[in-house]
């Protein structure tokens, strides 16, 4: 079971072995097979915190205590998942249904508590691999199933008698034909159409809990500074004439709409550049409350449309369950302003297209997203802010979560970070363009206009469901046989 946790921790960014999930996930599979269902319960919780510990070392940042309360919170739905796997192996066909179990478990968690938390599903180790491509058919839960279904596949083939050589080879070769099927999926062509997308990383002068730094507009001018650095390589004919630029999450550290000095910087840098600009901002919303901002700047007419960030992140932009937590954790008034989530997807007008705007920890929420492409936006564009993680593995999961998306969508997906990973991500998943973390940088690169919408966004939520309802299914079969196996035991 430690094993199991540990390679599974090896499939994620940084490492990216993308292999070890499935090999880890058999071994899991193997500690599980036999055990009854309390038993399983434990040993499946061990193996979550084996996995989730490392995996999720970014939130140390945070502090210490919210490490190992998250792994803790979080490491049970495994023991829940392993619980009800142990019923289900009793049937045939079992890693069908224990792929199953395996994506409803990573749906729960994505849900509860406190708006969920997706991070570390499967389907994020896999942003470049043989598996990505069943994100166009199913999204990232159909690529949580394959890997654990792959998984089980190998554990099978282990666990049956050696004699039944012919049994043995039979899982196995399945389990090859899992990810190997993807080769022959098609691939959505290019529709002839693109635009040069500008995209600036100002860096932040702050580590930590506190990375914007004590000087105020220090990081407002830095990406302003690193915009008009842009401008005048295009002029002097090094980089091409982006038709738009994309600034980061909290680009400016001063609300534009209340401050005439932020306001005035960033016009300035926008009219230099000279087409519209994306900007990132958290701004006032009444006297108590804010909201993250992804606000078009045009050059002549100024901030216009705008969208505010939908999932929100709980403890670092609003406070659950207020009163109590402030009382009890004092960390918990780093928050200040309690932000208000946004209702409408992220289609902006942006220059000669409508992208969509995504924001930083929404990339993790399949239905953020996936609202988001259908609503228009092409290509996807993720502000982030990463500087209070920067150099731990929270950047480069992120930005594997930006591969399986433009994979799942058919959209490339630009990413402009605060202090890096910046990115362009084309829409077969492949990293064109990617930024050193800590460093002010910027470039204009050419991005496809891609809006052929694939089965994956066509039918949502569909396979997910689906494969829950099998899961459900097989749980009950199962408890029913288990029932009366033991009333016709008792009847002995």
């Amino acid at each position: 079971m430690v094993a199991g946790g540990l390679l599974l921790y090896t499939a994620f960014p940084p490492l990216d072995w993308w292999l070890c999930a499935p090999v880890g996930i058999g071994l899991i599979v193997a500690a599980l097979h036999r055990a009854r269902p309390r038993r399983a319960a434990w040993l499946g919780y061990l193996g979550a915190a084996v996995f989730l510990f490392p995996t999720l070392a970014w939130v140390r940042t945070i502090g210490d205590d919210v490490w190992v309360m998250l792994v803790a919170t979080e490491s049970v739905f495994y023991a829940v998942m392993a619980a009800l796997a142990a019923l289900v192996f009793r049937l045939r066909l079992w890693p069908l249904w224990f792929g199953a179990l395996w994506v409803m478990m990573e749906w729960a968690r994505s849900l509860v508590p406190v708006g969920g938390f997706p991070w570390a599903r499967v389907a994020f180790s896999q942003g470049e691999s043989l598996f990505t491509s069943y994100a166009a058919l199913g999204g990232a839960p159909l690529v949580s199933f394959a890997v654990a279904l792959c998984g089980a596949l190998l554990a099978h083939a282990v666990l049956v008698r050696p004699a039944a050589a012919l049994r043995r080879a039979v899982p196995v070769a399945l389990a090859l034909a899992v990810p190997l099927l993807t080769l022959v999926l098609p691939r959505p062509g290019d529709e002839g159409r693109s635009i040069n997308v500008g995209i600036v990383q100002g860096n932040v002068p702050g580590r930590g809990m506190h990375p914007l730094g004590d000087e105020p507009a220090v990081v407002l001018r830095n990406h302003a500074e690193q915009t008009k650095r842009l401008a005048d390589a295009v002029r002097a004919g090094t980089l091409p004439r982006p038709d738009l630029v994309v600034l980061p999450e909290n680009s400016t550290d001063i609300d534009p709409y209340t401050s005439a000095f932020a306001r005035q910087v960033i016009d300035e840098s926008v009219r230099y550049v000279g087409v519209p600009t994306l900007v990132g901002a958290v701004v006032a919303i009444g006297d108590e409350n804010r909201a993250t901002r992804s606000l078009v700047w045009d050059p002549v007419t100024g901030p216009g449309a705008y969208y505010d960030k939908q999932h929100l992140v709980p403890f670092g932009e609003y406070t659950p369950f207020k009163e109590i937590v402030l009382a009890l954790w004092e960390r918990a008034n780093l928050v200040g302003r309690q932000s208000v989530a946004g209702t409408k997807p992220g289609d902006l007008k942006l220059g000669p297209v409508t992208i969509g705007a995504v924001n930083c920890y929404e990339v993790a929420y399949d239905d953020t997203v996936r609202g988001t492409v259908r609503a228009g936006g092409t290509p996807l564009v993720v502000q982030t802010n990463n500087a209070s993680y920067a150099l731990s593995n929270l950047p480069p999961q992120q930005l594997a979560m930006s591969k399986l998306r433009a994979v799942e969508h058919n959209r490339a997906v630009v990413t402009a970070a605060t202090t890096g990973i910046s990115a362009y991500v084309t829409p077969d998943g492949k990293v064109s363009w990617q930024t050193r973390e800590l460093v002010p940088d910027m470039n204009v690169v050419t991005v496809p206009v891609r809006t052929q919408e694939t089965i994956a966004t066509k039918v949502g939520e569909l396979p997910e469901w689906a494969l829950m309802l099998m899961g459900a299914v097989a749980v009950g079969v199962a408890a029913l046989r288990g029932r009366r196996g033991d009333r016709m035991g008792n009847g002995s």
